[in-house]
């Protein structure tokens, strides 16, 4: 699954210039007008790495990126600020907040690329480490100590036969929701308005989703995905 970013910026724009580049590099991208907006997406879909304006209404960028430090899952979040204020004293209070680079406006499009898989690689290797020592403690408990799937009942296993009527198309969160969305009717733009999502993004799951299911068209999905129970 695509590494997701969220790009934070009052002009429009921007937003679209940005996040159109690392669409096309393969990222998945979110976008946000102001802090607040941006916090509420940072919750809901804990991106992997936020690019962002200073200057916004309801919220700046100093304001948004100290709050999001203070959440435990977010500390070591990946943030770059991009932005015109450029003297000496806004980048010492960008990073003070919290930022791990700071970009001036007019930018290059290559640079931020660059910086971005570089931020994103050293939290990876970070995220991979910590999975690695976290595993081997695991290794070490009593091996006694009984796991989630030895305790688990019988009865949590679904039937054979539901099995088999139900296909197995492991959709991933985000395609769950764009399905739901077009089964409600939505259009693109529309369901990218709700998920924040461009509507070049919402394409690519919606062909996905055509993929999986062996269906040609948005009406056999939605026909698709009603027989097999796949939405509420």
């Amino acid at each position: 699954m695509p590494l997701t970013i969220l790009v934070v910026d009052d002009d429009l724009g921007t937003r679209l210039f940005i996040s159109d580049y690392l669409e096309l590099a393969g990222y998945l991208v979110l976008t946000a007008a102001d802090g607040q907006q941006a916090l509420k997406l940072v919750d809901e879909y804990q991106p992997h790495l936020i690019v962002t304006d200073v200057a916004m209404p309801q919220m700046d960028g100093y304001e948004m990126v100290r709050q999001v430090r203070r959440k435990p899952a977010f500390r070591l979040l990946p943030v770059i600020f991009l932005t015109a204020r450029t003297s000496t004293d806004e980048r010492i209070r960008g990073y003070q907040s919290g930022c791990d680079v700071y970009l001036p406006k007019p930018f290059e499009l290559a640079e931020l690329g660059v910086v971005i898989r570089s931020l994103l690689e050293r939290s990876q290797l970070i995220q991979s480490e910590w999975r690695s020592r976290t595993q081997t403690d695991s290794s070490t408990a009593a091996p006694d100590t009984p796991s989630a799937a030895d305790t688990s009942s019988a009865a949590d296993t679904p039937p054979a036969a539901l099995l088999a009527v139900v296909p197995r198309l492991d959709l991933t969160d985000r395609e769950q929701s764009v399905l739901n969305l077009l089964v409600e009717g939505l259009s693109n733009g529309q369901i990218g308005d709700r998920l924040h999502l461009s509507a070049r993004t919402i394409e690519k799951y919606v062909s996905s989703l055509l993929r999986k299911t062996d269906t040609s068209n948005r009406a056999e999905l939605v026909r698709f995905a009603m027989e097999h129970h796949l939405v509420d």
